[in-house]
């Protein structure tokens, strides 16, 4: 079997779609493959990128020409989403929570998301599927645990503190979010704020306003394209370095 052959393979048994991550951890498993190479993630990016067999669904998000007119709703929902960039982005907001959510798993951090999104879509699985926690710790006092519970993912650490969160607002005013973050300044919390790129001039006005002064310096805007290469990137440290140990074992 050719290497392409191996990705187009792992694509059909996952329903004609993949992220580059999901191809990284798979297409090196199929047996009858031989990857010639020290840069096999290099050369999945490379395979996917030809347009005879693949199409580019979101930054890290491929899929089949062969299957284009079978993928589940969910995904091509994200395609007439992009369409429109303005549009109010229910699958793209769920398919950067549940990226985040992996590569927080990834990282080592107990993951949670809030109760109203646990039934929203990743792909072909829930936000609960992906999730290590039921509910956020409770870390503070109630009344700001009430506050902050819906902000879109929580990391936490091994103390059960948190150590980032993210709110995706795909078309939403910034300012909800950011007054979420302000009941955290007291923690030692990095906060993120997530959005396409054409945003992030509108995100740097809102956080310059004085009321946010105490969290300006704990707050990032961090892009779509960003999150994904993100994620990308989570897949191929873990897979590296699970190679590395397993040969050193």
């Amino acid at each position: 079997m050719k290497q392409y052959e191996a990705v187009i393979k792992v694509m059909e048994e996952n329903g004609g779609f993949a992220t580059l991550g999901y191809l990284y951890e798979k297409a090196l498993k199929v047996p009858g493959v031989k990857w010639k190479t020290k840069t096999p993630f290099a050369s999945i990016r490379r395979i996917v990128q030809d347009n005879r067999f693949f199409f580019k669904i979101k930054p890290g998000l491929w899929a089949l020409k062969t299957y284009k007119n079978k993928l589940p709703d969910e995904i091509i929902s994200l395609t007439e989403e992009d369409k429109e960039i303005r549009k109010e982005g229910k699958f793209t907001h769920s398919y950067y929570q549940g990226m985040i959510v992996e590569i927080g798993n990834m990282n080592g951090f107990k993951t949670c998301v809030p109760p109203q999104d646990k039934n929203k879509k990743f792909l072909n699985k829930s936000l609960k599927e992906l999730v290590t926690l039921e509910d956020i710790f409770k870390f503070t006092y109630e009344d700001i645990i009430q506050r902050v519970q819906s902000i879109d993912v929580f990391w936490f650490n091994e103390r059960r503190f948190p150590s980032s969160i993210f709110e995706i607002e795909h078309t939403t005013d910034f300012k909800n979010a950011l007054l979420k973050f302000l009941e955290l300044q007291d923690f030692n919390v990095k906060m993120y704020i997530v959005s396409y790129k054409e945003r992030e001039e509108e995100f740097l006005s809102k956080i310059e306003l004085s009321a946010f002064k105490p969290i300006k310096e704990k707050t990032k805007f961090i892009d779509y394209e960003r999150i994904s290469q993100w994620h990308t990137k989570t897949y191929e440290l873990m897979l590296t370095e699970s190679k590395i140990i397993g040969a050193e074992l």
